[in-house]
Parts: C-alpha cells; structure tokens; sequence
C-alpha cells in the first residue's frame, strides 16, 4: 500500500513539474484560483488511498486475544473404605494471534481441584482451600521426578507453548500424536513426554475464538486463574452434596508503558454431586461444562441483577474498563465490604457483582506477562 502512494504521489508530483513548465507560455493563473475538478478529484483519490493505508497499516498491528477452557471430573471416586474424591481438572490456553491467524504468544495452565468427603456425604477438605494452578505448584505438583526427560509439568506445558508459536488453528490441531496419546514429532518429544491430547484441543480453541479487543504487536501476555470451593456443600437425607471447583480467568496483554491493552474476564463453577451414602450422582464422563461466558443468560444471574446486566456483561464491563489502566491501578479500586462490589460510582453503574477475584486475576496476570 506504501509503494501504491508513493507512485501516486509522485504521478501528481510529475504532472505538476510539467504544468510549471509549461507555465511560462501561458498567462499566469491567479494563485487563489478554486482547484479544478480534475484537480480536486485526484486529491480526494489521493487522500482516501492515504486514509486506507494508514487503516491498513493500523491494522497490520493488530492482534487478537483467545482463551479456552476444558473441564473433566472423569477421576473422581466414590467413598468407601476409603475417603470419596471429588476431582475437577482443567486445562487453560491464552493466545495472542496476528492477522494471518498465527500463534505468537501462548501460555497453558491446569488447576486440579480435588475435594474429599465421607461415606455420610460429609465434605472433608477445609472450604478455605485455595488451589494453586500446576504452573503455580511448580517442582511441587511432582512430576520430574517421574519424569524420563526430568522435566515438571509446568516445564512441559511451557514446552508446548513455545513449540506452537508460528502455527494456526488448524496447524496445531493437525500435531502428530502416537497411538498412544504422546508427540509423535521428534522436537516436541524433547520437551513434553506427558498425553498432549488435551494441550492440542485446548490451544487450538484458544487460537480459533481469538477477538481482536486492542491488543497490539509488541505487547505481553499474560493471564490469572483464582479457584476455590467455598461453595460446595454436605449432602443430607433430603439433598446430594456438591464439591465445586469455582474459577475466575483473567486474560490480560500489557504494552511497553505497562497499561493494559487488552482484557477477557470469565468463570466456571464446575460440580461433582454425591448423596448422603458418599455415592456419587454426578455423570462422570461429562465434559460439558460451559464457562458463565459461554452460558450467557443461561446463568440466570440478569433478573436477580439490581441494574439487570447478566454476570458475563458484567465480567465484559469490568474488562473494558481495565483497559488503558495499569494493574496497581485496578488492585487499587477500592470495594464494598459487604458485597465485594466496586465502590466507584462510574463503575457502579455496570459492575454490581464482587471483583476480588477479577482484581487478584490481573495481579497476576501481570506478574506472568513476560
């Protein structure tokens, strides 16, 4: 687009030399004289070729923010001789994604929420539990040890997601897998030895649903996951207990001047239901478990809400308000004791649910943006 304007410019530039030199012959023109119409025709062409690529080259900038969720609740165990288990796993992807469709940030995060309870449906694990994330955990979660390449899990994944940069969609769904579930391609085996199944869906997600919402060349990545099971409860004669992994995901890019440039919010409650004989009544090969973004008005949250905003337009509000803002300053807003809800009256107005957890998701977002 460049060379296509400057060929223009120098057309017109041409034409003027040869006007000025032929100007000698003529009678000179009146220098307030109106512009032709041929005159102001190619300058109006001029300017809408300029104003395209300015746009084009705005544009060429640009990138998109994707994100994915997979949640299965398959390891989960009813109770007997032994404690029940109630386990959530879930596998996250963040992306960054250029104009081509092409990865060019990836970050791949699990959380394994596990939750014990009794023969008589009585929830064991302390409800004030935080659940730290596998990359979180770090040479906690294990794995090297086991490991045939002595790499954690969180090495493994961070191995994935450099090993996907450069690819699209449709280039990482096509990653050769062996029969046995492992990479079948000679680098990526250097790196990661445990099933890539699931980075390949996750990713892939990710990269496909990937928004344009302000994030620009050059910026850093960077995501939050807060889990808790504060909500879960016993089960009794009349009721099944349920043991709820509840995450918040934050998806966040930074620029150089570290103001935030780009902001998804959203969040899953997933549920494991066992009676009060310490069964489990929940399906254990479900795997569809939509996140409140996904559920949209589903989530039912809009007629109980006092300014009747469903909790995902709420999450999008909060999000496009961080945006031009620095992490500090969205840590800094301060809350309503009781609610947890924004106290800022311009944010009121859109945000009513409680942001403590959006705000610890963009502390470390930033923290993890590099």
């Amino acid at each position: 687009m460049k060379k296509r304007v400057l060929a223009l410019g120098c057309g017109l530039m041409a034409a003027a030399s040869i006007l000025a030199g032929c100007s000698s012959n003529l009678q000179q023109a009146p220098t307030t004289a109106a512009p032709t119409e041929a005159a102001t025709t190619a300058e109006t062409t001029a300017q809408a070729e300029t104003t395209e690529a300015e746009k084009a080259e705005a544009a060429e900038g640009a990138l998109s923010t994707g994100y994915a969720v997979i949640s299965s609740i398959g390891k989960s165990t009813d109770a007997g001789e032994k404690d029940g288990l109630a386990e959530v796993d879930t596998m996250f992807a963040a992306v960054l994604v250029d104009g081509s469709g092409k990865i060019v940030d990836c970050k791949i995060d699990a959380i394994q929420t596990k939750v014990n309870f009794s023969k008589e449906g009585k929830l064991l694990t302390d409800l004030g539990t935080v659940v730290e994330s596998k990359n979180e955990l770090g040479e906690k979660y294990g794995m090297k040890k086991a490991s045939a390449i002595s790499k954690e899990w969180n090495e493994q994944a961070a191995g994935f997601a450099q090993y996907v940069i450069g690819k699209t969609a449709d280039e990482v769904k096509g990653i050769a897998v062996s029969s046995d579930g492992l990479a079948d391609d000679a680098d990526l085996k250097a790196t990661i030895t445990v099933h890539i199944g699931d980075f390949i869906n996750v990713v892939e997600q990710a990269a496909a649903n990937a928004k344009s919402t302000g994030a620009q060349a050059g910026d850093k990545l960077g995501y939050g996951i807060v889990t808790g099971i504060s909500k879960s409860k016993d089960a009794d004669a009349d009721a099944d207990g349920v043991a709820q992994a509840y995450s918040t995901y934050t998806i966040a890019s930074f620029g150089v001047d570290g103001k935030i440039t780009s902001c998804v919010l959203d969040a899953s409650q997933v549920n494991v239901n066992f009676d009060a004989s310490g069964k489990i009544t929940s399906d254990l090969k479900s795997t569809d478990f939509k996140t409140k973004d996904q559920l949209g008005d589903a989530y039912g949250m809009k007629k109980a809400s006092g300014i009747g905003k469903e909790w995902n337009e709420q999450a999008a509000s909060f999000a496009a308000y961080a945006v031009g803002k620095t992490a500090s300053e969205i840590t800094g807003l301060t809350i309503d004791e009781t609610e947890g809800a924004p106290t800022d009256a311009d944010l009121k107005a859109s945000v009513t649910v409680g942001i403590g957890d959006f705000q610890e998701g963009i502390s470390k977002a930033e923290a993890n943006a590099k």
